[in-house]
């Protein structure tokens, strides 16, 4: 067989840093703009999602977070690497 299984699947988001206060985790805020079906109106929206923080990012950097297996009852992302440094309070 030619085809390789990649174990490095998942799908890449990249989002905002909200918070990095936890051990090891970072909250991960995703935007995204869609239109709405009734009223064809551009809504924009966010997700939060809990991520590994294995890059030691900060509050307000912008990182590259991909799907991985279950890593605990809320995280289910890994940083994959820092694309901006933000500027943290």
């Amino acid at each position: 067989m030619t085809d390789k299984i990649n174990p490095k699947t998942g799908k890449i988001f990249t989002g905002i840093v909200v918070s990095d206060k936890m051990a090891g985790t970072i909250v991960v805020s995703l935007s995204y703009t869609f239109r709405h079906p009734l009223y064809q109106k551009i809504v924009k929206k966010n997700k939060k999602i809990y991520a590994e923080n294995n890059l030691k990012a900060k509050t307000g950097d912008t990182v590259k977070v991909r799907e991985t297996r279950p890593l605990s009852k809320l995280k289910r992302f890994i940083t994959l690497e820092i694309i901006k440094s933000g500027t943290a309070e």
